[in-house]
């Protein structure tokens, strides 16, 4: 233990903690900007300065150990006028138009310098200049960069892609993209990690709100919109709501207010998906002798971008089965449209999901087997859902819950659990059980493949074999993964694949805690819902028994693999030949 003493308190501590730890274990706070605890302790911000006696210079708090003897001030005057001056150097550099920024109200640069009482900047500004795609799902807006760093360590030690880098030197230096020119032509999985750990607004998802306005304004449209399972665990933190009252079902209320026409659920084409996605494992299963394992799941779409990137010679390995939201969409467009009996072309197909990469999957070329144009239109994520609502001056705390549409409102617990690290392999046991044996297991049966650990094993036995199955989040886990399976370290039958830690809960279209994992909290209110399911099985779905037998006949069929299923490889990755 170390003794020291930090703003006249005495403080014990144990050895290597920071100073920032030994402050904040006795209640006094120092201000970060930079700061990610495990992840980005480089002082790179220079506001969380604090003077120690006998030193001249001060030191940051963040990445400097605690010494026995130590006498510490972190606000005397010097400490304020350098961190007051500092914190002016960045916005300085930075575009403080903040009443335009998405970020307005959630921005740590906002919030430091309110608390610091900063009304003016001493300095010439020197806004950076704004290059490249405002197409693109995922947009650096260099004007707002204040150079943290977050985003190239989330980037590289989280996620393995070495998208970012530090650019140029001196005070030219800034961080850019790795290699090439434009965000838009390097092999970026869209997971948006970078986005959620930016504490500014320096990275944005392309907003596609004017879309959805447009089409909503439009008398000859049919707006749907599915909503996604990890929404419903996080819509309504933005909006001050507890997750026992931000339901499905308020939301949808509330989307209905907004001027959507149809309101269904996600959770059912996850349910169709694992029809799908089962059947086609267990295919592969009868013939393992002629086929390559393992089988990865296909549901993320930037789990499906890293893989053509970086490890293109297992594409043909990732399950043909499309995503629960294209899936959605092509339904919608051809089974939905007959219902209504309507021509497909006036279905303009929403989606509300917790992903940035979903905004690229919707925009692939062969994502058009309902022949209507794109299966799904347009993509939002959980944060602009919620912005949209904030702008129709809709107050979700007076909603009475709304029944979802029938029949795409209807899905399962194994549907819902789809959102979390685990969900997707869990839903597809239980219902491959069912097909081999022609009994429901328990429910909870496989449940050795939750958790939230990165990379995670399970083997269970399915009528006299035995399955062997693994479970990985974040792109860095799966890089570790596919390196061993390469070398032939690690076999497996089955592989479910997110690429946000944590899963679609921890998605970069979710809403933003600064410093803050969610995803643990978001993924147990998903289980909750699953246990409180009267349908925890994919198969037994009513909605889906009535969808194969009105229109796709029965999985792996031939309209079943038209609309269902498609070739990862009619498109290309920017770094593909």
């Amino acid at each position: 233990m170390v003794k020291l003493i930090i703003d006249g308190r005495e403080v014990n501590v144990p050895e290597n903690t920071t100073i920032l730890e030994a402050a904040a274990s006795v209640g006094i706070k120092i201000p970060t900007l930079c700061y990610l605890k495990n992840l980005n302790e480089i002082g790179a911000c220079r506001i969380c300065m604090v003077e120690i006696e006998g030193y001249e210079k001060l030191f940051t708090a963040c990445n400097n150990p605690v010494r026995e003897g130590m006498v510490i001030h972190t606000n005397s005057r010097k400490v304020w006028k350098v961190r007051r001056n500092n914190l002016q150097l960045l916005l300085s550099q930075h575009d403080v138009n903040c009443a335009l920024c998405v970020r307005n109200g959630n921005c740590s640069l906002q919030t430091l310098a309110s608390e610091m009482d900063i009304r003016m900047v001493p300095f010439d500004k020197q806004i950076p200049f704004q290059k490249g795609s405002r197409k693109f799902p995922l947009i650096k807006d260099y004007t707002k960069c204040i150079k943290c760093m977050r985003c190239i360590q989330v980037c590289d030690k989280v996620q393995t892609c070495s998208i970012w880098d530090v650019v140029n030197t001196g005070s030219r230096a800034t961080v850019d993209v790795k290699n090439v020119l434009r965000l838009e032509e390097s092999d970026c999985t869209l997971c948006g990690q970078c986005l959620t750990h930016c504490p500014v607004g320096a990275l944005i998802e392309r907003d596609d709100t004017g879309k959805v306005w447009d089409a909503l304004d439009d008398p000859e449209k049919i707006v749907v919109v599915q909503i996604a399972p990890s929404v419903r665990a996080a819509w309504g933190e933005d909006l001050g709501l507890k997750p026992e009252f931000a339901t499905v079902k308020r939301l949808a209320a509330a989307l209905r207010q907004v001027g959507f026409d149809y309101i269904f659920d996600t959770d059912f084409s996850a349910d169709l998906t694992i029809m799908e996605e089962a059947s086609e494992f267990l295919e592969k299963l009868k013939n393992k002798d002629h086929e390559k394992f393992p089988m990865f799941t296909s549901c993320c779409p930037g789990w499906v971008r890293f893989v053509k990137g970086y490890f293109p010679e297992f594409v043909d390995q990732v399950s043909t089965a499309k995503s629960p939201q294209q899936m959605f969409g092509a339904i919608a467009k051809s089974y939905y449209a007959k219902i209504l009996n309507v021509d497909p072309s006036r279905i303009f197909s929403v989606s509300i999901m917790p992903c940035i990469s979903k905004k690229q999957e919707c925009a692939l070329p062969v994502m058009n087997d309902a022949g209507a144009g794109q299966d799904v239109d347009v993509v939002l994520t959980t944060r602009e859902i919620d912005r949209m609502i904030k702008a129709a001056h809709i107050i979700p705390q007076g909603l009475k819950e709304e029944e979802l549409d029938m029949p795409l409102g209807l899905g399962s617990g194994a549907g819902v659990i789809f959102g979390a690290t685990g969900g997707v392999m869990e839903a597809a046991l239980r219902t491959a059980s069912y097909f081999v044996t022609g009994k429901n297991p328990d429910p909870d049966a496989f449940r050795q493949v939750r958790g939230m650990q990165g990379w995670r094993e399970a083997e269970f036995d399915l009528a006299g074999q035995t399955l062997k199955v693994a479970m990985v989040n974040g792109l860095g886990n799966a890089r570790k993964l596919l390196k061993k399976l390469k070398k032939g370290k690690v076999s497996y039958d089955f592989v479910e694949v997110m690429a946000c830690p944590g899963g679609c809960v921890g998605g970069g279209g979710q809403p933003i805690h600064d410093g803050y994992e969610m995803a643990p909290e978001r993924g147990e209110i998903l289980y909750r819902l699953d246990r409180q399911s009267q349908l925890r099985f994919s198969h037994e779905n009513p909605s889906i028994k009535q969808c194969y037998a009105d229109f796709l006949g029965q999985p792996l069929s031939e309209r079943a693999h038209h609309l269902l299923h498609t070739d990862h490889h009619a498109w290309k990755m920017p770094g593909e030949l």
